[in-house]
């Protein structure tokens, strides 16, 4: 052989041996790419927070991405005993549970928050470590969900172990807003709250919210008391861990909060805004499933037991003429405000379907009923421990709801289209009453009240007098969230590039 034919010889297994080496990396690249994500979700342990994070949870797991739900032992106990088989679940869908280091008769968000809060955050970090430094044959977590509480914790383990972090806030958009600017507030002499005389001033420094709302429409906790619930500050320090995640997911859509949205992406220029999530759960469900097929296991993420009794008096009441009433989950009232509520409501003459959890009230000793309650109850209401409050707000019969303006609740009130009385409790509940009565114009506010004429007139109000004018507000609203959730909506198109991202990370 000559030079020259060894010199073509040797550059032709040169450039065979390039080949190669190009098809090695190129399989290696595919098989990078084609990585199925694994995420690890973790909420706060309390209904509200674990209620849309298992939404999410369902939602990613339809869409073949691999899901990790951690929660507390206690939480994930009460979901088998209420929600139904959670076992029996999406292939991709897990759930890992830890001892939330309390006692078994521990009151957890019935008691001290703060007590109750860093033991969740201690051992909580421990797992979330441990799973997430764990290789052996499982699918590698490539990010972690996680609740905007405990934003330092996660982001703390991220940077450890480089993992990507994106956080979750389960409230409202407004709140969250309301809390990261909590520091200029308080920079600018807007905060803190002089006392009782104080609370009709007008706030003018949150970006977006100007001239909106009044010190009373501030979440709870900028009133400067907290009554062992978490700290101003406590949250104001989570609110602002989240500029270490590197995105932000909210429940929420872009025709319900879109000025204050437009705000947060000033900050966080990865923002997700994915609600309302059961109403995107049920939509992509029904367009994954051919009508002849079954639709994919599903649960419920009810932590009390539902009284399905309740559906059949609704059965037997006439169109729109029942108000439907739930405090939620958590908040706890007094007696004298239960009998205030309880005057007003059977002083309205309305028909109401009351959920009385058996926590509700603060005072345990019984005390006889006056006979007037009784029987106004006897003849026009009905009351159960839990409801399935979905099915109840799009019932028929229901025309209206007296809710704690919790966020999920006030989702769920949106989309069913009824018009809301809003009575806050505390936390974000403030700020979206606001927002329902004033903003979108889908209800009345009641908050700092409790007075049974009060109650009675705000019943009727929403009930009669003005039922026309919150109806077509509510129906407009029902129909832009339906919408949002839809192919090409803005829900929609946000959750897939969720996913697009969550495969780009792999």
């Amino acid at each position: 052989m000559d030079t020259s034919q060894k010199l073509c010889s040797s550059i032709s297994i040169a450039t065979e041996e390039r080949r190669r080496r190009k098809k090695v990396k190129m399989r290696g690249k595919d098989k990078h790419e084609s990585e199925t994500p694994h995420v690890l979700i973790f909420p706060l342990p309390a209904q509200g927070h674990v209620n849309s994070m298992l939404l999410l949870a369902e939602l990613l797991a339809i869409s073949d991405v691999h899901v990790t739900f951690l929660n507390t032992h206690h939480i994930h106990h009460r979901l088998l005993q209420f929600a139904g088989n959670i076992e029996a679940r999406h292939p991709t869908l897990g759930f890992k549970t830890f001892a939330d280091g309390v006692a078994q008769d521990h009151p957890r968000f019935g008691g001290d928050m703060n007590e109750f809060f860093n033991h969740v955050k201690f051992q909580g970090s421990l797992k979330l470590r441990e799973l997430c430094s764990d290789h052996s044959g499982k699918p590698r977590i490539t990010c972690i969900i996680a609740d905007g509480m405990f934003g330092d914790i996660s982001s703390d383990i991220g940077d450890e172990l480089g993992i990507p972090i994106i956080h979750f806030r389960t409230a409202s958009a407004c709140s969250f807003w309301s809390f990261f600017s909590v520091p200029v507030l308080l920079q600018s002499n807007e905060l803190p709250i002089r006392g009782e005389e104080d609370m009709d001033r007008v706030i003018t420094k949150i970006p977006g919210m100007e001239n909106l709302i009044r010190c009373r429409d501030l979440p709870s906790l900028c009133r400067g008391t907290h009554d062992g619930k978490f700290s101003l500050d406590t949250v104001v320090f989570q609110t602002h861990q989240s500029l270490r995640a590197q995105a932000l997911i909210s429940n929420t859509f872009e025709d319900l909060e879109g000025s204050v949205l437009s705000q947060i992406r000033n900050r966080f220029p990865k923002l997700y805004a994915l609600g309302p999530l059961h109403a995107h759960l049920s939509y992509r469900k029904a367009s994954k499933t051919p009508s002849e097929e079954e639709p994919p296991p599903s649960f419920t993420n009810s932590l009390y037991d539902v009284d399905r009794t309740c559906i059949r008096w609704l059965d037997a009441q006439p169109p729109k003429s029942v108000i439907y009433v739930s405090f939620g989950s958590v908040a706890i009232i007094t007696r004298d405000q239960l009998m205030e509520i309880w005057y007003g409501l059977v002083n309205s003459k309305k028909r109401f379907l009351w959920v009385f959890r058996p926590n509700l009230v603060a005072e345990q000793e019984a005390k006889d009923l006056p006979l007037e309650l009784v029987e106004g109850t006897k003849q026009r209401g009905c009351t159960v421990g839990w409801a399935p409050q979905q099915e109840v707000l799009g019932h028929a019969a229901v025309g209206g709801f007296m809710t704690h303006s919790g966020w999920n609740s006030t989702l769920e009130g949106v989309v069913a289209g009824v018009p809301m009385l809003c009575w806050p409790n505390f936390g974000d509940q403030q700020i979206n009453s606001r927002y329902v009565s004033e903003v979108w114009k889908m209800g009345l506010d009641m908050k700092d009240l409790c007075d049974r004429k009060v109650v009675e007139k705000m019943v009727n109000d929403l009930m009669e007098e003005r039922r026309e004018e919150f109806e077509k507000s509510t129906q407009a609203m029902a129909t832009l969230a339906k919408k949002s959730v839809r192919e090409g909506g803005s829900s929609c198109s946000d959750l897939d590039s969720l996913i697009e991202y969550l495969r780009s990370i792999c």
